[in-house]
């Protein structure tokens, strides 16, 4: 590993780690639709960012294999795959339907290539959990990933295929125990539905509770069965700012990593936490949002930082690119540097925007009733499970064109040319293939609907290479608040 001096001088961990970047040059091209808050586009100002501050040659970048539908199938279930991928604008008029089934079409629109966009972001970050696996660096970046509420057999919020269940059920492979952060201001519910039953896993979700999208999240749900206490839920309201944040972040997340010892780190870098968010209500600085970054990283534990929200777009590049900075141990100045987006961010062209006077509804009174109830139920952890792996199961494959293959350790040049910034919606020509199903198979005699990865055990099942039924969860939220799937995660207008 590298080493370099103090580039954090702020921070108790300055040393430097080698980092894994992944970034397709046409995910900028997807556009949800006019008016639609999610924006593409807003990954592609961060590259730009990182190309033109001189980072991108400090790290390898990758072009991510696009996932097949069996890397899709091991959570998703076979005919939603199928959908996503013969969907298309002209012909969701008569899949009316498939689509109310699927949750496809309101926050979750139906848009050209949307099957591709889904392979590239979830590529990226499979991808990633490979790299990790096989120990080739310390930290992973796919700032296209970390789309967290999409379920086994529903698109939700903005969501259609969750990456980071599949980069999870990768990092399995290899590791005893994955722990799962997200500071997205809205509940990870997918990453933790799908976990919810298992001990292998450790989620942990900071965000806004109470009227507001995903309507989940509550600090009570603690997990089931096996996985009693290894789901934990950070419920905060409006206006929490940095040094709030902090004092829940850090010590719940020191403990966490004291008691469950993961061999690796997944952070959802959800970025609509920030001040001043199109959709969200948090008062973070980039520099509090970051400090979660820098914390999980002086763990030196093998780190997979992914995307997630964020709408007002600016501030989002902003954020991701100085926290690939931390990744890196690289301070980044605060003078932006003239690109093709500069005018994206004035009047001021700088990096770090002041966060605003709002009213922080954070009393340090239920701030400390938070953190006492989840450092009382983290206690009840007694030591880190242990599993027992007779064999290992084989790696993701990293397919994908030969050219992926030719050039995998290549770097992108720095000034490497960066589509024009408004996203143009483009019709993505090539097919994806439907694998053949002789080269893989479930496991045999598990019913039709629980076939395959069953993560609630510590059984070596539980991380074959079939399809992935979680039962648990479903039960679990049918029972919670009912606002959860009704309430859209953006008002219409």
């Amino acid at each position: 590993m590298d080493t370099g001096g103090n580039s954090l001088p702020s921070g108790a961990d300055g040393v430097k780690r080698k980092v894994s970047y992944f970034y397709d040059p046409d995910v900028g091209n997807y556009y949800y639709g006019q008016g639609h808050p999610m924006k593409p586009h807003r990954i592609r100002m961060t590259h730009a960012l990182l190309a033109h501050y001189g980072l991108l040659q400090n790290m390898q970048v990758y072009k991510p294999c696009p996932a097949r539908d069996r890397d899709l199938c091991r959570f998703h279930a076979d005919d939603y795959v199928n959908f996503l991928r013969s969907i298309t604008p002209e012909t969701q008029q008569d899949q009316l339907r498939q689509l109310k089934r699927f949750n496809v079409g309101e926050d979750c629109p139906v848009f050209d290539g949307l099957y591709s966009f889904c392979q590239t972001y979830a590529g990226g970050s499979v991808g990633g959990a490979v790299k990790l696996n096989h120990g080739l660096c310390d930290i992973a970046i796919n700032w296209a990933g970390g789309l967290h509420h999409a379920k086994k057999c529903e698109a939700s919020g903005f969501c259609y295929v969750n990456d980071i269940v599949l980069a999870i059920l990768e990092l399995l492979k290899v590791h005893q125990r994955v722990l799962y952060v997200d500071i997205d201001i809205h509940h990870g519910d997918g990453v933790e539905e799908a976990f919810y039953t298992s001990d292998r896993v450790m989620t942990v979700s900071f965000h806004k509770f109470g009227d507001y999208f995903p309507g989940t999240g509550d600090i009570r749900d603690i997990g089931y069965s096996k996985g009693k206490y290894y789901s934990l839920n950070v419920p905060l309201d409006d206006g929490i700012d940095d040094e709030s944040y902090h004092y829940l972040f850090k010590p719940i997340m020191g403990k966490v990593m004291e008691v469950f010892k993961p061999g690796a780190v997944v952070l959802q870098c959800g970025a609509d936490s920030l001040s001043g968010d199109r959709l969200g209500c948090f008062n973070l600085s980039i520099k509090g949002h970051a400090e979660c970054v820098k914390f999980m990283r002086s763990f030196n534990v093998p780190l997979l930082l992914l995307g997630g929200g964020g709408y007002t777009i600016r501030n989002v590049a902003r954020c991701w690119c100085y926290e690939t900075g931390v990744a890196l141990g690289t301070e980044v100045d605060d003078q932006l540097p003239q690109h093709e987006y500069y005018e994206y961010f004035g009047p001021d062209y700088n990096l770090h925007v002041a966060p605003s006077n709002m009213e922080n509804k954070n009393s340090r009174q239920l701030l400390e009733d938070i953190r006492n109830n989840l450092l009382e139920n983290l206690s009840k952890l007694q030591h880190a499970p242990s599993v027992q792996f007779q064999e290992r199961p084989p790696d993701t494959d990293l397919h994908g064109a030969d050219e992926d293959q030719d050039d995998a350790d290549e770097r992108w040049d720095s000034d490497m040319e960066v589509d024009e910034k408004r996203p143009i919606p483009t019709r993505v020509k090539r097919e994806a293939v439907e694998p053949d199903r002789k080269d893989w198979e479930a496991p045999k005699g598990v019913a039709e609907q629980a076939r395959g990865f069953d993560i609630a055990t510590n059984e070596t099942k539980s991380v074959d290479i079939g399809p992935m039924a979680i039962d648990g969860p479903a039960a679990k939220l049918e029972l919670e608040t009912s606002n959860k799937a009704s309430d859209p995660m953006y008002p219409k207008p």
